[in-house]
């Protein structure tokens, strides 16, 4: 029998975000993580992207669960939406489910299936163990996935940190003897495919903290950070107990992870450390310290309310210094840099990478990938979780580390990987992309209503009204603009744009309404553009009476 395992990404290979894979053998599927990712620049309006899992809908009586690595929102981001779609179990740790549970406010029912590390789930003829891993979320696993025809290794986010803040080291011991049975399929973590040497410790970071605590005694210290990273709030909460302040959470999304992290064990401090952000202002500089979202610069995130002036509680100050303990994304540099700006406008101290070491990153740079790569030396690898670039970067690092190029596979969302027991083979594509998420909407804002709202945001938009009677216009047609030109510069235009649209109207008499329409658009995209160089969005309206 000719046995053949798919391997197939849905999303999370030549971007960052939005991380899905699909395993496939025979009619089952199993699918590890579901994340979404951030919106580009060049989208106006929407709010997140998710993965398209047409795919998965087609084969829904195929799908046997959803496997997460996880709790970050590249990783688990897309459920809520997804789920509609899938009724099936997903599995992760506890903390992770705790985080994705959290997401369905409106009561929907999730179904969720607790596991820890070292244990071991069989879903149809995948057999699947969670593998202990580091990363800059407590409770992420790896996975070890036994198949039909071979053993297959998914890393998920992680690093080598051989002093993490909860003590939980990545499990060398499995993942090399896993290597000793024999790895057939790789897939690891690239994100920082392009960083020499090692990823520093989480812990470095708490040393870092202590003497910023030890210097500023007499300012009013504020840190900004994922709500996700309970290891370094941790470190904060120390720090705060060890120099007698009083912490308060400013931030809904960060007070919900800290509640829930706190339940479940995650997170240690006495309650009676905590104050609401309503009564820091009653408080000495010296006294507190806050912890806030908004580490990315998000226009509605706490720290952007405070540096732009518009936060209920916090008024920044010369008695501030402000923490960014955080990397921006990619495409967020202009907005964490505005923050920055707005900060130092209002007279507090900011310290923020590259000038003060004040955040570790939670993924392996190059020589813990080489580590992965010896430990599980496998037979053919595939590397995730990346920009082009990235993967570029680890399978040429994997090379390096001899394994022959032809067993190298740099995948892009939506190849068909083929492996079986003779080989492995990128055998075609499936449909997949972007689903984009606009308020309410699921993907109804197709390529076309994004170059409408460009045009929009670019050149504005002009309305013609027409009131027509049988022998033509009963009145001189109204013209509105918004975001066109400036009104010094209207009145002689419109006047020949009034003149352009009577001509046209004298010219198209017996013409149907939407033929009429459309030379009117013609006529004055002409006008506007020889007249501004600018290509507004024309809407006519015609009312017949």
């Amino acid at each position: 029998m000719n046995e053949k395992l798919l391997l197939i990404p849905l999303g999370g290979l030549g971007e960052i975000g939005k991380n899905m894979m699909v395993l496939q053998f025979d009619d089952s599927i199993v699918v590890v993580d579901a994340g979404l990712a951030f919106p580009d620049d060049d989208m106006p309006g929407v709010d997140l992207v998710i993965p398209d899992i047409s795919y998965l809908i087609e084969n829904k009586d195929k799908v046997l669960g959803i496997i997460l690595t996880h709790g970050h929102e590249d990783h688990v981001g897309a459920l809520p939406y997804i789920l509609k779609s899938l009724d099936v179990p997903v599995y992760g740790t506890p903390l992770t489910l705790a985080v994705v549970e959290s997401k369905f406010s409106d009561g929907a029912d999730f179904n969720g299936r607790v596991v820890k590390d070292k244990e071991r789930i069989t879903l149809g003829p995948f057999e699947i163990e969670f593998l202990r891993v580091c990363h800059s979320i407590a409770d992420g696993v790896g996975l070890a996935i036994k198949t039909p025809i071979g053993l297959i290794v998914h890393t998920g986010d992680f690093k080598f940190d051989q002093t993490p803040v909860d003590g939980r080291i990545t499990d060398y011991r499995r993942f090399a003897e896993l290597g000793d049975e024999g790895v057939l399929l790789l897939l690891s973590d690239s994100t920082n495919a392009e960083h020499e040497g090692y990823t520093p410790s989480e812990r470095e970071i708490g040393v870092a903290l202590n003497e910023i605590f030890m210097r500023e005694r007499d300012k009013r210290i504020i840190i900004a950070t994922f709500s996700s990273n309970i290891h370094r709030i941790q470190q904060v909460m120390d720090a705060a107990l060890r120099y007698g302040r009083k912490v308060s959470i400013v931030g809904k999304s960060m007070m919900k992870l800290v509640e829930l992290a706190k339940k479940l064990g995650y997170l240690s401090f006495s309650d009676d450390m905590l104050i609401p952000p309503e009564d820091v202002e009653m408080c000495l500089p010296n006294e507190v310290v806050i912890i806030t979202t908004g580490s990315q610069g998000e226009p509605l995130s706490g720290l952007s309310l405070m540096a732009s002036g518009g936060h209920k509680y916090v008024k920044i100050s010369s008695d501030d210094v402000v923490v960014i303990s955080a990397l921006p994304i990619p495409g967020n540099e202009r907005l964490v840099t505005k923050t920055v700006n707005l900060l130092f406008q209002r007279g507090a101290e900011v310290l923020y990478e590259p000038y003060r070491q004040v955040h570790v990153s939670g993924h392996a740079s190059r020589e813990e990938l080489k580590l992965m790569l010896n430990f599980t030396r496998p037979r053919y690898f595939v590397p995730i979780h990346g920009e082009f670039r990235h993967l570029v970067r680890h399978a040429r690092l994997a090379e390096e580390m001899g394994i022959p190029k032809e067993s190298i596979f740099i995948l892009s969302n939506g190849d068909v990987l083929e492996i079986s027991r003779g080989g492995a083979r990128v055998k075609g594509r499936i449909q997949t992309g972007a689903i984009l998420i606009d308020g309410f909407g699921v993907g109804d804002v197709v390529n076309e209503v994004l170059r409408e709202r460009k045009r929009l945001s670019k050149d504005g938009i002009v309305v013609v009204s027409l009131v027509l009677g049988k022998d033509g216009l009963l009145c001189e047609p109204k013209i509105e603009s918004q975001g066109f030109i400036y009104e010094r510069e209207w009145n002689g235009l419109m006047e020949d744009a009034k003149d352009r649209i009577l001509k046209v109207v004298k010219d198209s008499q017996g013409l149907s309404d939407s033929l009429l329409e459309a030379k009117i658009v013609e006529g004055l995209r002409r006008l506007f553009l020889d007249r501004t160089g600018r290509f507004p969005v024309i809407i006519p309206i015609l009312m017949r009476v």
